[in-house]
C-alpha cells in the first residue's frame, strides 16, 4: 500500500466503547485454557497487552495480526457474530454494547 492510500477498515465493537479493525483480527477465543492464560501473560510482559475489560471478567481473547493480545468481556460468540453485520445484537451479553 502506498502513502497516500488508505485502507478502508471496518471496525468492530468489544465492548465499553472499544473498536478493533476486523481486517486485523486473526481469532476470537475462550480464554479458559492454560495456554491461553500463558499467552496473556507473555503479552502482557511484552507490552502488547489491550485490556478492554473495564475491570469486568475477561470472556474473549483477540489475536491480532500485529501480535498485540486483546482481552474483552464480551463473549467470542458475541464478538463473531459482529464480524457477521449483526451489530443490533440483542442478545443476553449485553455488557458494554455500544450506544444505539
Amino acid at each position: 500500500m502506498s502513502r497516500g492510500e488508505r485502507m478502508s477498515s471496518r471496525l468492530v465493537h468489544i465492548g465499553f466503547g472499544n473498536m478493533v479493525a476486523s481486517e486485523r483480527v486473526i481469532a476470537i477465543i475462550s480464554p479458559s485454557s492454560a495456554p491461553l492464560r500463558r499467552l496473556r501473560e507473555e503479552a502482557r510482559d511484552a507490552g502488547l497487552l489491550i485490556d478492554a475489560t473495564q475491570g469486568r471478567k475477561t470472556r474473549s481473547v483477540l489475536i491480532m495480526d500485529s501480535r498485540h493480545v486483546v482481552i474483552s468481556a464480551i463473549q467470542p460468540e458475541t464478538i463473531a457474530s459482529r464480524f457477521d453485520g449483526s451489530s443490533d445484537d440483542k442478545s443476553a451479553d449485553s455488557i458494554g454494547q455500544a450506544p444505539q
